[in-house]
């Protein structure tokens, strides 16, 4: 936690030009996209595919089912409906939010929201009765499928909290790294059959990284707010610190600490997200202008030179000391840019953990049941492949 600005900024935005799908052209009113889903301990994962969808057209709605059919079908969610349908709302991509949306997307739904299609990742989602949701906007061609984001899910998190592993950490020679190389089975769960569910740990890249930044740039005469911290399994009480912290200036940038940092002041097996995928989760904010990979615990007078930092802001939670004993904002203080806001929530990473924990055996039962659909599917997939090869071959000869 020393004085070490061995830090990687994230500051050019590229075109998002990586969807499968082209946007319509020769449309004179705009593309009207309609996304749907749980939105469960809202990750970048959720936000990329939302990047992706808003791509392919102008203005992107969001349906967010509740909390009593998000039961019925997967099992409980770990966040209610109310901080689901904030957290969602959030999302620098997301126009509106409907909340309360039906399980399965309809015709009628898309229909009453004026949506050209619905778009979803190339996973599958399934009721309880294991029939595809999108079963009838498939069938209509108004769907399109994005890339889902390898190597992230609700159900990897919660694994992570239950499992209390540490080998999703960067550490060592890797702790700044944007991607480390020959990791491509880091978190790799074996034991997992469902090619969804069973996916490596997320690789991050300096494009993915870019494709979730604006490429701003604070103006003259704008005030630099800058904030700090862990930030891990991106939550609700972040979500109201972050847009109290932007209230107080222009231009916010978020600090992130490394993984070793935050180990050394939350302990046990925290952050339970590793740095990039805390900086893809910190970056889809639309509060958010601009975050440092890996900044110094103790802000130091070139951190706030360098970015011409103008106010400091820090929540209600305990401030650890840095390890050679210093106040870690000593030097904004003494220069009386130093704020402390209460953002009026007391949500925090180690209470979403204890909910988890509580209902363990619910969250692990949801898992596998999860998983089971997920290969019934597969395999019949496989076994649909496979037909039709030996019906091709048969035709051949």
């Amino acid at each position: 936690m020393a004085d070490n600005l061995s830090i990687g900024v994230v500051e050019n935005s590229l075109n998002n030009s990586d969807h499968q799908n082209e946007r319509p052209v020769g449309k004179k009113k705009p593309v009207r996209v309609w996304c749907d889903g749980c939105y469960d301990m809202v990750h970048f994962g959720h936000a990329n595919s939302l990047r992706q969808a808003k791509a392919l057209g102008d203005y992107l709605i969001v349906g967010v089912h509740t909390d009593e059919e998000i039961t019925k079908h997967k099992g409980p969610p770990v966040f209610t409906q109310k901080e689901r349908y904030k957290m969602v709302r959030a999302i620098k991509w997301v126009d509106e939010v409907v909340e309360g949306a039906p399980y399965v997307t309809t015709l009628e739904t898309l229909d009453k929201y004026n949506c050209d299609f619905c778009v979803h990742g190339d996973d599958i989602t399934m009721t309880a009765d294991g029939v595809d949701t999108y079963h009838l906007v498939k069938a209509a061609k108004r769907y399109k499928e994005v890339k889902r984001t390898v190597g992230i899910s609700t159900t990897d998190l919660v694994g992570r909290m239950l499992l209390l592993t540490r080998q999703h950490f960067y550490q060592g020679s890797k702790e700044y790294e944007v991607c480390p190389e020959n990791s491509f089975n880091l978190g790799l769960d074996s034991a997992a059959r469902s090619p969804w569910t069973r996916c490596s740990q997320f690789l991050p890249t300096t494009q993915e990284i870019n494709q979730f930044s604006e490429g701003k740039q604070p103006k003259p005469g704008d005030v630099v707010v800058y904030v700090a911290g862990a930030f891990d399994l991106f939550h609700v009480g972040h979500l109201d610190f972050l847009e109290k912290a932007r209230q107080m200036g222009d231009f916010l940038i978020v600090g992130l600490h490394t993984d070793p940092v935050v180990n050394v002041y939350k302990g046990n097996n925290y952050p339970i997200m590793n740095l990039h995928e805390r900086v893809l989760s910190v970056l889809a904010c639309k509060f958010v202008s601009e975050v440092v990979i890996g900044a110094p615990y103790s802000i130091t007078k070139y951190l706030m030179d360098h970015f011409k930092v103008g106010v400091v802001c820090h929540g209600n939670t305990r401030v650890m000391p840095d390890v050679d004993g210093r106040d870690p904002y000593e030097v904004p203080k003494e220069m009386g840019k130093f704020v402390q806001i209460d953002s009026g929530n007391d949500m925090t990473t180690e209470k979403i953990v204890k909910r988890i924990i509580l209902n363990r055996l619910q969250f692990e039962k949801r898992n596998i049941e999860k998983e089971e659909k997920e290969l019934k599917v597969y395999e019949a997939f496989l076994r649909s492949r496979e037909q039709s090869e030996v019906s091709q071959r048969s035709k051949q000869e």
